[in-house]
């Protein structure tokens, strides 16, 4: 019953903005931690940002000095603000979140259905 959707993507020039946005609703007693992934066409999916409970955060080579993820507990909502975007950008960015849905549950991992992002050149 737990959802994760995605907003946000779209076509977009290099050098300019997106930001994607993940809303996670149904039964939830706690986000753990939260994560955006891409994949582009004939290539594997690859982390490209994390954030843990405590606010920690992790990027890929690719994404540091670029990208930014934050969180939004009272929303249970993560964010990633893309700057800079470039062509080899282009992928469908997908969030996932740890999730424990009652006190009880064990924490799983949720997947979004994934936003498209198109960066021209």
């Amino acid at each position: 019953q737990v959802q994760l959707v995605e907003s946000g993507g779209g076509l977009v020039q290099a050098g300019g903005s997106l930001r994607l946005s993940c809303a996670a609703s149904g039964s939830i007693f706690s986000i753990n931690a939260y994560g955006w992934y891409r994949q582009a066409p004939g290539k594997q999916r690859e982390l490209v940002a994390a954030i843990l409970t405590g606010g920690s955060t992790n990027y890929a080579d690719s994404a540091k000095g670029r990208f930014t993820i934050s969180r939004d507990n009272a929303k249970n909502t993560v964010y990633l603000q893309m700057n800079s975007l470039k062509p080899e950008d282009t992928a469908v960015y997908y969030c996932n979140a740890r999730i424990m849905p009652t006190m009880i549950t064990r924490d799983k991992t949720y997947w979004g259905q994934g936003t498209q992002v198109t960066v021209s050149s």
